[in-house]
């Protein structure tokens, strides 16, 4: 089914765009849905976003519309790339439609969604009756569009509890530059590409407050702690936090220039209001919102997660980010484990 396939890519963000263009260097026919009228008018004449992917252009053969019904029509696949908060509002309408055909739905969103503590596929689920699709998987890893888009060497996951999706996704993404393994853990990584935001939230602090590289490496070793804990007490496998969506994923978002939740985390370290950092940013930082759903799944699942609790208090109950250092310092001694 993956060969020159019909691929609708809900989401004209950066990531959005980068996913279209490679889509189509595959060979495979591409509509690009922008639910905007006015910025699906814009890039439709311009076929640039100069604010996120400066010096990148959009396929000429790239279909750009604002209308979902013609978006999906006869997709064979439909990927879902708008931001994890609002996957579900953008679904509703489409889970209203009269599907041709019975699409994959591929989600590329990194989130936990406030309220419901839904992961991705699971808002897909509800959300699109399982008479109308074919299956539901997941992509994540360390992935920047300012490199994807760039054709730079990246290696993702494509995860499913169905094989064969997972395996029918892994071929439609393929290239020479963007390597795709595929997993059965979608629980796991979808776990694992949420969670590591709140991190890289934490590692931005640290930057803005001029910490060194014996505390980087202090937390994103008990930042992964805390996601496997979790993990594993929902049911995933702990080894899929030592693999691309988890460890991979983690260092990129938490060391790299392109992450926002990192610039997030190192103008609140700084000093800078959480709302005022987030007014002036042209894309959306995950990890912020997923920061209350990880808070919120710890209370419930009954698990520590010191780290992510300490990021919450700073960025929704103005806790100073040096207090919330020498809080996380001067906790009891324990021995070191995983779980």
């Amino acid at each position: 089914m993956s060969e020159n396939s019909k691929v609708a890519v809900l989401g004209a963000g950066g990531w959005g765009f980068a996913i279209a263009n490679l889509l189509r260097a595959n060979s495979h026919s591409v509509i690009l849905w922008e639910f905007d009228p006015q910025a699906c008018d814009q890039l439709r004449s311009t076929r640039e976003l100069p604010l996120k992917l400066p010096g990148v252009s959009l396929d000429s053969s790239i279909l750009v519309t604002d209308d979902l019904s013609m978006a999906v029509g006869d997709s064979d696949f439909i990927c879902c790339v708008v931001p994890s908060q609002f996957l579900r509002s953008s679904l509703r309408p489409l889970g209203k439609l009269d599907l041709r055909k019975k699409p994959v739905f591929v989600n590329l969103a990194k989130g936990i969604e406030v309220g419901s503590l839904r992961r991705m596929s699971e808002v897909i689920a509800e959300e699109i009756p399982s008479g109308k699709r074919s299956g539901i998987c997941t992509l994540s890893g360390p992935s920047h569009a300012e490199e994807v888009s760039r054709q730079m060497p990246t290696a993702i996951t494509a995860a499913s509890d169905n094989a064969e999706i997972a395996g029918a996704v892994q071929k439609l993404f393929v290239t020479p530059y963007f390597r795709v393994y595929s997993s059965l853990d979608i629980l796991g990584v979808e776990l694992a590409g949420s969670l590591k935001n709140v991190i890289a939230l934490a590692a931005g602090m640290l930057d803005g407050l001029g910490m060194g590289d014996n505390t980087r490496g202090a937390l994103l070793t008990r930042g992964l702690a805390e996601m496997v804990r979790l993990g594993k007490n929902m049911g995933a496998d702990p080894l899929t936090f030592s693999g691309l969506s988890g460890v991979g994923d983690l260092v990129t978002t938490c060391l790299s220039k392109h992450s926002r939740n990192r610039f997030v985390g190192d103008q609140v370290g700084r000093g800078r209001k959480l709302k005022q950092v987030l007014s002036e940013m042209t894309m959306v930082a995950e990890g912020v919102e997923t920061t209350r759903s990880a808070n919120e799944l710890a209370l419930r699942q009954e698990i520590e997660m010191p780290i992510a609790s300490e990021v919450y208090k700073v960025l929704f109950d103005d806790k100073p980010p040096s207090e919330a250092i020498s809080d996380l310092m001067t906790r009891e001694p324990k021995p070191e484990r995983w779980s």
